[in-house]
């Protein structure tokens, strides 16, 4: 058991998610996908509790939430047609009162949204990206651009699982006609008119408030890594084959189901490039650029990679293309103890920085 003044007696640890109301009466440690975090946690000397929230309920969950010692949050920006639109308030609400919140949505709203490709161009990790921020300039600019410099991916600014995420690429002698592929799992390519796809981009406008605009990646069949980070230390990798973007052979072939995705630890040799990159490098300036500090990156989160360009001597170069922050899942078998220090730092920095 943990004799650490700082989690004695034991800190209370929310793990938070999403679900209905059966869902939240018969939830357990034991029964949670986050099973292997819990028994981190346990296993660190915290007691940690699986809370279920759903707009429908929130003001239990507020009144929970306000007795913990901190909130470890697993919920989507988009579940089954619900937004975090409610949920972000009341973390906010939560976080100013007592417990410490992670991912907070102010982070999340930095960091987690697909703008940060944007903000972060300049970046080693960057590409020739674009932001519109409005439907007329999305009108205005895009289409020039998608004829001067080929395919282009479009992605609304709060997304997951391709929700929003387009391929886009002009047709040769067909003016004004374009193929469109969208990234969720079973689309088919389509092809319309320009300005008919643009029209239905543009509730992308609304709650995610911009469109980012990408160049396609050619090396994206050789798979996508994702960078699994805790705090702002790398604690483990995927890689998988993935077929998003990739026009799939036909709707009942297996080839067109994407890859499992491969989980290695932190010190996986084929990753310690980008290990190395990320530490050393990408995160220091993520966290400048966007003005966040060491103490409010989340427990959990991950940066996407594609394959870009090989350089001059024929090593690999990585192109962002994601960061996930909300509901960073599954995870490599390293990453539950990686979780569980980094919530020990926090909750220490936490409890030593209240009044009194």
């Amino acid at each position: 058991m943990d004799t650490n003044p700082h989690t004695s007696p034991r800190s209370r640890i929310a793990i938070l998610s999403r679900g209905d109301a059966a869902a939240r009466r018969e939830a357990t440690p034991q029964n949670s996908r986050f099973v292997r975090i819990f028994e981190a946690l346990a296993a660190s000397g915290f007691e940690a509790i699986p809370v279920v929230y759903d707009e429908a309920f929130a003001d239990i969950v507020r009144d929970q939430l306000l007795t913990m010692d901190g909130v470890l949050v697993w919920v989507d920006p988009i579940h089954q047609g619900k937004t975090r639109a409610a949920l972000d308030p009341l973390l906010c609400e939560v976080a100013a009162k007592r417990p410490w919140v992670t991912a907070h949505p102010d982070v999340i709203l930095k960091m987690g949204v697909k703008e940060v490709l944007y903000r972060t161009r300049h970046l080693g990790w960057g590409a020739d990206t674009h932001r519109y921020a409005s439907a007329d300039a999305f009108r205005a600019e895009f289409p020039p651009r998608l004829r001067a410099s080929g395919p282009r991916v479009l992605k609304q600014n709060r997304g997951n699982g391709g929700q929003g995420v387009w391929k886009v690429e002009a047709l040769p002698h067909k003016d004004a006609t374009v193929r469109v592929l969208h990234a969720l799992r079973g689309s088919q390519p389509e092809e319309m008119p320009l300005d008919a796809f643009m029209a239905r981009c543009e509730p992308y406008f609304g709650w995610g408030g911009c469109i980012i605009d990408q160049p396609f990646q050619p090396r994206l069949p050789e798979g996508m890594i994702r960078c699994y980070v805790s705090g702002s230390k790398v604690a483990g990798f995927g890689h998988q084959l993935i077929k998003a973007l990739v026009p799939p052979p036909g709707p009942d072939s297996p080839e067109s189901q994407p890859g499992p995705r491969i989980m290695h630890g932190p010190d996986a040799p084929q990753f310690q490039a980008l290990r190395r990159l990320m530490e050393d490098e990408w995160i220091p300036q993520l966290m400048q650029v966007l003005t966040i500090d060491e103490a409010s990156l989340p427990v959990i989160w991950d940066a996407d990679f594609l394959y870009g360009p090989r350089d001059a001597v024929g090593a690999d170069t990585y192109v962002l293309c994601e960061i996930n922050a909300s509901s960073c899942f599954a995870i490599p078998d390293e990453v539950p103890d990686a979780i569980a220090r980094t919530v020990r730092e926090r909750i220490r920095r936490h409890i030593e920085s209240e009044p009194g």
